[in-house]
């Protein structure tokens, strides 16, 4: 899955080159109003997200809670935005006008969207992320559009229709579109958040503890005259001294004879 990862780093990355070169002939081209798609910005941290978290998988190392977070919040985005040009896409037959979508727009915002979505449900060692992950997906596009809007309002140009006074009716056009999009992204936030609780957490194996060996009794796996011979070796003093005791028939007194039968003495008072 590391390679996977890092292959679609790189898919990304031609894909935002092509599709830049793609619009160079629009009329309406600037290098800002470029780099002020959603989608845009959204790959351009996916490309950045997918060649870290692929390093880290290569390495065997988990992702840290900090950087799944943010993993789950840039997965969210690419999405979602493959999810709105989706509609945009529908809608724009309806209007009677076709937008032209060449191979480079389809990686970034369909192929790469299902990529991420598919890696964040079977990737191994999803790390869990907190519910309030929910909360933190809003301002960046909150303030995104906000930012969009007062542009648009200056340099008379939109990305998306439904930010475009001219294109939408105000308020309740206005207020569907974009309240349709919120409730789009908390969804998706919330799939992923309830996806990585309901899985497995990544549990590091501990490492260092020495291994623990089975007790082995005293003379285990000794024969029985092994053991009898180990155990006259473990003989006191005590035994000894029962071991070298007078035999019977020795008068008190006498010493006990040599091993040719010869007494050496007999102190014996006559």
């Amino acid at each position: 899955m590391g390679v996977l990862r890092l292959l679609a780093a790189a898919a990304g990355s031609s894909a935002l080159v092509s599709y830049f070169v793609y619009v160079l002939g629009f009329s309406t081209f600037s290098t800002v109003n470029y780099f002020s798609y959603f989608t845009q910005q959204s790959n351009i941290a996916n490309v950045v997200v997918l060649t870290a978290s692929g390093i880290l998988m290569l390495r065997g190392v988990p992702e840290p809670r900090w950087f799944a977070s943010l993993h789950a919040l840039v997965t969210t985005y690419v999405i979602v935005s493959g999810l709105v040009y989706g509609v945009i896409v529908i809608e724009s037959a309806s209007h009677n006008y076709t937008i032209g979508v060449p191979w480079s727009s389809q990686v970034l915002h369909f192929y790469l969207s299902t990529f991420v979505l598919v890696d964040w449900i079977f990737a191994p060692g999803r790390t869990r992320v907190r519910w309030s992950l929910v909360l933190a997906a809003l301002p960046f596009p909150v303030v995104w559009g906000l930012f969009t809007i007062w542009r648009g309002a200056r340099v008379g140009w939109y990305p998306y229709f439904f930010l475009d006074p001219a294109q939408v009716r105000w308020p309740d056009e206005f207020v569907l579109y974009n309240g349709i999009a919120i409730g789009t992204i908390i969804g998706v936030t919330v799939a992923l958040v309830g996806l990585s609780h309901l899985r497995p957490r990544h549990r590091p194996a501990v490492t260092g503890a020495p291994p623990r060996t089975p007790a082995i009794r005293a003379g285990a796996g000794l024969s029985p005259e092994a053991r009898r011979g180990s155990s006259r070796r473990r003989r006191g003093p005590r035994d000894l001294a029962v071991a070298t005791r007078q035999e019977p028939g020795v008068a008190e007194g006498s010493t006990v004879g040599s091993p040719d039968g010869v007494g050496e003495a007999d102190t014996r008072s006559r």
